[in-house]
C-alpha cells in the first residue's frame, strides 16, 4: 500500500519501489556486493567474455574465423556507437535521476548528477551481449543474461527506472542489429586480410591453423585433417 501511495497509478515508479525495496530488506554486506556488480562488475564480466570468445574462437579457426572475429570487433564497436547515441537522447528526454523525484528510496550509489533516461550501463552491456550473439551463440545468451541482470542491479540500486533499463536494453540492440551488416561489410574484408598475414594472423587463428592455412594455399596441397578424413572414407 506504501507503494501505492508513493506511485499511484504509474507501474514504473511501483516497479522500482518492488525492486528497490529489495535492497532495504538485504544485509548491508550484500547491497554492497550489488553496488560493486552493478556499477563495475557486469562491465568487467563483459569485456572478458568477449576476450574467452575470441579466444575460443581463435583456437576453433576454420573458414568463418574471419567473421566470427569481425562481429566480436563489432560489438564493443556498438556499444561505443550506442553510447554516444545515447547522448542527444539524454539531453532531449532530460529525465531527473528517480531519488531526485521520488522519497524513500535506498540510494546504493551516490554522486549520480546525471539524467536518467537511457541507462548508459543497459546500453552498453545489451550491445556488448547482442554482438556477441552475432558471433556465437552460447557466448551471445550469456552476455544477453549479464545485460539482464545488470539493468536489474541499475534499479535495485535507485539510480534508475525501469523504463530507464528497457530503454537501454532497446537502444544497445538496435544499435547491434541494425548496423551489423554494414559493419560486417567493412571489418570482415579486414580481418580476412588479418588471417592472412604472417605478423598479425595470430589474431584471427592460432599460429598453428594460420601455419597450415598457408600450407594449404600452394597449389595441390592438402592439409593433415583433408588427408585424415580421406583415409576415414576409404
Amino acid at each position: 500500500m506504501a507503494v501505492l501511495a508513493e506511485s499511484g497509478s504509474n507501474p514504473d515508479v511501483g516497479l522500482l519501489y518492488d525492486i528497490n525495496g529489495l535492497a532495504k530488506d538485504a544485509p548491508h554486506w550484500f547491497d554492497r556486493i550489488m553496488e560493486s556488480v552493478g556499477e563495475y562488475g557486469l562491465l568487467v564480466a563483459m569485456v572478458l567474455l568477449v576476450v574467452w570468445c575470441w579466444w575460443s574462437v581463435r583456437r576453433r579457426g576454420g573458414e568463418n574465423a574471419a567473421s566470427s572475429v569481425a562481429a566480436l570487433v563489432w560489438a564493443p564497436l556498438a556499444a561505443a556507437i550506442a553510447v554516444l547515441v545515447n547522448i542527444p537522447i539524454r539531453g532531449f528526454v532530460q529525465r531527473p535521476r528517480p531519488f531526485v523525484d521520488h522519497q524513500g528510496l535506498d540510494v546504493l550509489v551516490s554522486g549520480k548528477t546525471d539524467f536518467s533516461f537511457v541507462s548508459d550501463h543497459a546500453t552498453i552491456t545489451m550491445a556488448l551481449g547482442v554482438g556477441l550473439f552475432v558471433a556465437h551463440r552460447r557466448f551471445g545468451i550469456a552476455g544477453i543474461g549479464l545485460a539482464l541482470f545488470e539493468g536489474f542491479c541499475r534499479v535495485y540500486m535507485g539510480v534508475h527506472y525501469p523504463t530507464d533499463v528497457i530503454g537501454g536494453f532497446a537502444l544497445g540492440t538496435a544499435v547491434a542489429l541494425l548496423l551489423s551488416p554494414a559493419a560486417m561489410a567493412l571489418l570482415t574484408p579486414l580481418m580476412r586480410a588479418v588471417e592472412r598475414s604472417r605478423r598479425a594472423g595470430w589474431i584471427v587463428r592460432r599460429r598453428s591453423a594460420v601455419g597450415g592455412q598457408q600450407d594449404a594455399l600452394l597449389p595441390g596441397a592438402r592439409t593433415a585433417v583433408e588427408n585424415e578424413e580421406r583415409d576415414l572414407a576409404a
